[in-house]
């Protein structure tokens, strides 16, 4: 199976486990409990990688909730 085909089908989960990867590595010196979070990260990473590849909606209305957050916390107006 040539490399690019791979990338091109699952490119997002590969980036997402390698992102998962190197935070955990760095939180992974100390033992057990930051072991659990460095699953964590990668299971993270793995996931919103899937979601790109099968091209679903953001998890996150980033645009929506910062309206919604600016409108409620401008006391000011």
């Amino acid at each position: 199976m040539p490399w690019r085909e791979v990338w091109e089908s699952h490119g997002g989960r590969i980036t997402g486990v390698t992102f998962g990867i190197v935070l955990g590595l760095i939180y992974l010196i100390s033992g057990f409990w930051d072991m659990l979070f460095f699953a964590l990260v990668v299971f993270i990473g793995y996931t919103l990688g899937k979601r790109k590849d099968s091209a679903q909606p953001p998890l996150f209305q980033w645009q929506e909730l910062a309206q919604r957050l600016s409108g409620r916390w401008r006391p000011f107006k």
